[in-house]
């Protein structure tokens, strides 16, 4: 179970990276040291990598990290290096890079949840970057993506061919991936059910999609923005009720008073979570999607949950399976069931990181990618 190295990483390349020194600070592009994959380990030369509100909370120091780090793991691009050991992919497949670290071997992974995993890994203990004097970068969320190149283990990549473009494939590594997976694996709604989403940002649309092709009878989206409303109403929403209205009569209405079976929380937002309790029928599911800044409490009325047999699950990555929902969604998109190419709003090029993440900040972007080619940017 356990996949400590002792030996040091000696063998490297330089690659370009957007570096984060500390909150709120401007990421630098530097040249940084990359270590060559290991055993069990692979390197993938980043062709695109999309800006997870994730991403935005370590930079901006909601969640806690260490620095110097390099962040960014909503990924796609060619494998370009295999470590020893690695026989099922060769150089110059196409792969989605994903968060899931996965060793195959304990509890969690034995039992089909490989987000849970508690393996240890080489790259937990030793990681594969470092700066120009020698100093260790943090790999942020396992991948460290806003670069040229990433050095991550086997689990983390799923191969994928030349029908999904690896820009738009890189949104199913995360974003997709949570919300559409928070739907089908997480809370599995059941055809007709009343669904409300509590956040329409890059995972909550991928919620609304996942309840549409579940068969809810209405999907209710709920958001300050008329922009990301619009893109909620596109994506399979039914109605669509900004913050500032009486959502709990809005909800009411459309329910025709019976409320909400399942309320998804898509924001990292306290309130939001306050209101989904609001919002929840008897038997209803709260579903917590997005992650509150660190240290976040919220209060609830244990009496009325358990008296009304409601439900709360907490959705990590929508307890995805990588190696089989990558493929599953890459199958819906051709189907066209999926959205992606709308969810994109810009492209931009590495030197360009600050302005794609000022994007995302002032919540003008659904997704915005880094496209690590110059050449490819729209």
């Amino acid at each position: 179970m356990t996949h400590v190295s002792s030996r040091a990483r000696t063998s490297s390349t330089t690659v370009r990276a957007a570096v984060w020194r500390s909150p709120r600070s401007p990421l630098s592009i530097e040249d940084v040291w990359l270590a060559d994959p290991a055993c069990g380990e692979v390197g993938v030369r980043v062709v695109a990598t999309a800006i997870c509100g994730s991403d935005l909370a370590y930079v901006d120091g909601h969640w806690e990290s260490e620095s110097p780090a390099v962040f960014g793991h909503e990924a796609a691009g060619v494998v370009d290096r295999l470590g020893p050991g690695v026989t099922d992919l060769a150089v110059g497949d196409r792969v989605v890079v994903t968060l899931i670290r996965s060793c195959g071997s304990c509890r969690r992974c034995m039992a089909g949840a490989p987000v849970g995993c508690s393996g240890r890994f080489a790259l937990d203990e030793c990681g594969p970057l470092r700066d120009a004097l020698g100093s260790e970068i943090w790999q942020g969320l396992g991948v460290a993506a806003f670069a040229e190149a990433v050095t991550i283990h086997r689990s983390q990549v799923v191969r994928v061919g030349s029908e999904i473009d690896l820009d738009v494939a890189a949104l199913l590594s995360c974003g997709v991936l949570a919300g559409v997976g928070a739907v089908r694996n997480t809370a599995r709604v059941a055809p007709g059910s009343f669904v409300v989403v509590l956040g329409a940002g890059g995972v909550g649309l991928n919620v609304v999609q996942g309840a549409r092709m579940a068969g809810a009878a209405e999907v209710v989206a709920v958001d300050p923005d008329q922009r990301r409303l619009a893109a909620a109403l596109r994506l399979g929403a039914s109605a669509a009720v900004a913050i500032g209205d009486d959502v709990l009569d809005e909800v009411r209405a459309v329910t025709k008073g019976e409320m909400a079976d399942y309320v998804f929380v898509a924001t990292a937002a306290i309130s939001a979570i306050e209101t989904g309790f609001d919002l929840l029928a008897r038997m209803g599911t709260l579903v917590l999607v997005g992650m509150p800044p660190s240290g976040a409490r919220v209060s609830l009325d244990p009496v009325t949950v358990a008296s009304a047999g409601q439900r709360i699950l907490g959705s990590k990555m929508g307890a995805g399976r990588p190696a089989r929902d990558i493929p599953a969604l890459v199958a819906l998109y051709q189907e066209g069931q999926l959205e992606l190419d709308g969810l994109i709003t810009g492209r931009f090029a590495l030197d360009e990181i600050g302005e794609a993440l000022g994007s995302a900040r002032r919540g003008d972007a659904l997704r915005n990618v880094i496209m690590m080619e110059e050449s490819l940017v729209a």
